[in-house]
């Protein structure tokens, strides 16, 4: 399929035409996993944007010994990284690198993707190759350049501790194992939900929510065709898309690696090559550098470049700085950091 086609296709399958025409067939669905309720992605108000989801209802106990997991350095094969060291949860919920920073040193190879809102992602990583939270969690604690350790030692340091082994029994029936030590992490990322952003105060009616020029933005977001693929309830994070569908991004930045291909790096297909899972505009004003190479430093930057090879347009300074100025109107309440 040609970039133009590709456009088209993802346009269409969410009914939003700007001019180009919507004669393309949906795309066919992917295997969601626990992603976020069907009532988080439809509409408000005829609006291709919702408003957050409530957090449903989560075991206190689980959430409690997940935090607690999330925080633990003890986790990784040095004792000084966890997951916290890439999410930090006061700024956002990445690590404000380009490239994440994980044991001895070793230098990760695509930007963090911040792990607020995480649960409503209908995949997680860049490439999409974990389905749900559950199969995420574990991924960095074996990943060589992350925090590089194995599932029997993890184990066996939880096993060693008799708060730990407490906490286990009391969350679940069959104590300390790596499904429950998924399961617990997950558990507690699945609070992560930033809510009370200005953009859904205005959703819900509240029209001083958002000022004249983030109001412009939004309208602006919609017509230019930036809700093709950032839209729903985590503006976001629930489709795939080519990283350069009118313009080619990879050869204007140059030196392609293996982590530029994207999703042809899980499936094998060539039509999968430097796409990526759309990520999640919610918060991004404190998720800089962005795009999964880490290569836009600011959030203006960032909106020139996607309009550039995404939409095929090049805005003026006053649309950027509208878009920009909605784009903060995502922000929300962040957690409380810190294991317990």
């Amino acid at each position: 399929m040609n970039a133009r086609g590709a456009f088209l296709r993802a346009t269409a399958a969410l009914g939003f035409c700007f001019g180009f025409g919507c004669d393309q067939p949906a795309p066919g669905s992917e295997p969601t996993g626990r992603a976020s309720p069907p009532s988080a992605v439809k509409p408000v108000n005829r609006e291709p944007l919702a408003p957050l989801p409530a957090v449903g209802s989560l075991d206190p106990k689980r959430v409690a010994l997940g935090r607690r997991l999330f925080h633990e350095q003890r986790l990784s094969s040095d004792g000084k990284v966890a997951c916290a060291s890439c999410h930090d949860l006061a700024s956002g919920g990445d690590d404000g690198r380009s490239l994440p920073i994980g044991v001895d040193g070793k230098v990760g190879t695509v930007n963090t993707l911040t792990v607020y809102n995480a649960a409503l992602n209908f995949a997680q990583f860049w490439d999409g190759r974990a389905p749900s939270l559950e199969a995420q969690a574990g991924s960095p604690l074996t990943n060589p350049n992350e925090m590089a350790t194995t599932w029997p030692r993890i184990l066996a340091t939880l096993s060693a501790d008799a708060g730990y082994v407490a906490a286990f029994a009391a969350a679940f029936t069959d104590g300390i194992n790596e499904s429950n030590v998924r399961a617990a992490i997950a558990e507690f990322e699945r609070t992560l939900v930033t809510a009370g952003s200005p953009f859904d105060r205005f959703l819900a009616g509240d029209q001083q929510a958002l000022g004249a020029v983030q109001k412009q933005g939004y309208e602006t977001f919609k017509s230019v065709g930036c809700v093709a693929c950032h839209q729903g309830a985590n503006v976001g994070g629930n489709m795939y898309q080519r990283f350069g569908v009118l313009g080619d991004y990879f050869k204007d930045r140059g030196n392609v690696t293996e982590a530029d291909y994207g999703r042809y790096n899980v499936t094998k297909n060539e039509s999968d090559r430097f796409v990526f899972r759309v990520p999640s505009l919610r918060n991004v004003e404190h998720t800089a550098p962005y795009f999964h190479d880490g290569s836009a430093p600011t959030l203006t930057r960032a909106v020139e470049v996607m309009a550039r090879y995404q939409l095929g347009r090049r805005l003026s300074a006053e649309q950027v700085a509208s878009i920009v100025a909605f784009l903060t109107s995502l922000s929300g309440s962040m957690a409380r950091p810190g294991p317990s």
